[in-house]
């Protein structure tokens, strides 16, 4: 297999950026996880690792519950939730990170709000349904 085959392409890893990821911290703790899969995570010990509140980390790791890409293990144990499809998405999204940081949280930063989307999303779901 050719490498890009085991690899996510930077227009895959953008449109998972954009579908998936609400904020940085999202980023980095998925990336958080899924380089260290053999773990299991509370919020406090992701919530070191990444700067933030334990409150803010228990949202974000829910929120990654919720995309499937997470999953809850044990009561307030999170861990990777691996598959061949996200593995390789995650490949990709790793190493354009690694050299694309910028661009990646710009893009993310330009994203409208969560409430937003869901909001826009909600409206062309009833629109269609007229």
């Amino acid at each position: 297999m050719a490498p890009s085959e085991h690899t996510a392409n930077r227009a895959e890893v953008d449109r998972f950026v954009l579908e998936k990821i609400d904020t940085v911290p999202h980023l980095e703790a998925l990336l958080l996880l899924w380089q260290q899969s053999s773990d299991s995570w509370t919020t406090e010990s992701v919530a070191k690792r990444l700067w933030i509140e334990p409150e803010e980390a228990t949202a974000i790791l829910n929120d990654l519950v919720r995309l499937e890409l997470v999953e809850l293990r044990d009561p307030l144990q999170y861990a990777y939730r691996p598959s061949a499809t996200n593995d390789r998405l995650l490949r990709g999204v790793a190493n354009l990170y690694r050299r694309e940081m910028i661009r990646i949280s710009r893009m993310i930063h330009a994203k409208p709000s969560s409430a937003v989307r869901a909001f826009a999303r909600a409206f062309r779901f009833t629109k269609e349904k007229e």
